[in-house]
């Protein structure tokens, strides 16, 4: 056998896996819609709001077709639009920002902590009286540290958007992502804990009138089949994809167990080696959406482990307020230095919950050998 048919080979996800391990299940319902033929506006979607208001415990959740949706339709109904701004990280995925710009808004950054969520302080002092909302972001699946934040909402009477695409189930202070602020929008991309076979997303929120204008801005803006209240989009969550949600929103709990005892092992076999691992918080629950290290010789690492056949990502190599379709905001490079430090030195080791002990095992000594 040679070298490279002898190579392990560990990939970032394994979607494939995820459907054998739920095949029956998935193969069951998927026939169920079918044969009712309730593709849209099914019997599933209503039931699937009301299982995720249960897990989250929140008095209203809403379905969208996709988390950037979820961010758009929040500030619709938040009435947000051109003259406003939001205060956002720039070390997010682009769609955060782009949800902004959608609605006419202008976004407004603030820089981020150690552990790459924003940082409270650079909020406060980004707050104008233009500003209608902060939009902190939930990134890898730990929350961000929304008490100040929502001391700063208060003092200057802001809403707060929690872009939480990355940490459905996560929680602070004993509090649920996307409880804490008036909205939380999540995704439920194939690449999230809580996947569905395609684009999809959910709003969450307290307060039974937005969530009843979000209804209706989800579905053309109307309020019975003839009669149109709001212009309004089309943002319905399939009867499909929420029947797989329905599965995988069972299976949640486990695939959250799964992954934080793979983060657990990442943690003990890289402890003492010249990488920065964000720790947790006392008051926090991480699902690790994503397990990232910190490191000054990234690039040469990720190939180091690719020659060993593991499959590595970074999240995200290139600042928003860097990006091509920013420049009009008018930030250059050392505007937001912790972020553009961050983007430099960022990896993202597999954390997926088919990994198993062996696989983790092996990545991680790659990774002391490297460092050796």
């Amino acid at each position: 056998m040679d070298a490279d048919t002898a190579l392990r080979r560990i990939g970032y996800v394994n979607l494939p896996a995820q459907f054998e391990e739920e095949r029956a299940e998935i193969l069951r319902a998927v026939e169920g819609v079918f044969r009712r033929g309730d593709f849209i506006g099914g019997e599933a979607v209503g039931r699937l709001e009301s299982e995720l208001a249960a897990y989250l415990g929140t008095p209203h959740v809403v379905t969208l077709n996709s988390g950037t949706d979820a961010l758009i339709l929040a500030m619709k109904a938040l009435d947000i639009g051109p003259g406003d701004e939001v205060i956002t990280p720039p070390n997010s995925f682009v769609a955060s920002t782009a949800a902004i710009i959608a609605v006419g808004a202008t976004p407004v950054f603030a820089d981020v902590l150690p552990d790459q969520n924003i940082d409270p302080a650079a909020v406060d002092a980004a707050v104008t009286p233009r500003t209608k909302a902060i939009m902190p972001v939930h990134l890898t699946g730990r929350m961000a540290d929304m008490n100040p934040l929502m001391a700063i909402a208060r003092k200057h009477s802001l809403a707060v958007i929690e872009d939480s695409a990355q940490a459905v189930g996560s929680t602070y202070d004993g509090r649920m992502s996307g409880t804490i602020g008036t909205f939380g929008c999540f995704s439920a991309h194939p690449l999230k804990n809580l996947n569905a076979a395609g684009d999809a997303g959910f709003v969450v929120t307290a307060d039974a009138e937005l969530a009843a204008r979000i209804r209706r801005l989800r579905n053309h803006g109307l309020i019975n089949r003839s009669d149109v209240q709001q212009w309004g989009v089309v943002s319905r969550l399939d009867t499909l994809q929420a029947e797989v949600l329905r599965i995988r929103l069972r299976h949640l709990p486990s695939v959250i167990e799964r992954r934080r005892r793979n983060v657990a092992q990442y943690r003990d076999a890289l402890a003492g080696l010249p990488l920065f691992v964000p720790p947790c918080r006392n008051i926090e629950f991480n699902t690790f959406h994503t397990f990232v290290v910190q490191t000054d010789c990234r690039d040469e690492l990720q190939k180091f482990l690719a020659g060993k056949g593991i499959e590595t990502a970074i999240h995200y190599p290139v600042p928003i307020h860097l990006q091509p379709a920013a420049a009009h905001l008018g930030h250059r490079r050392g505007a937001f230095p912790v972020t553009e430090r961050q983007a430099e030195r960022i990896l993202t080791f597999p954390v997926n919950q088919f990994l198993s002990a062996s696989d983790i095992g092996y990545i991680c000594s790659n990774v002391r050998e490297f460092l050796a």
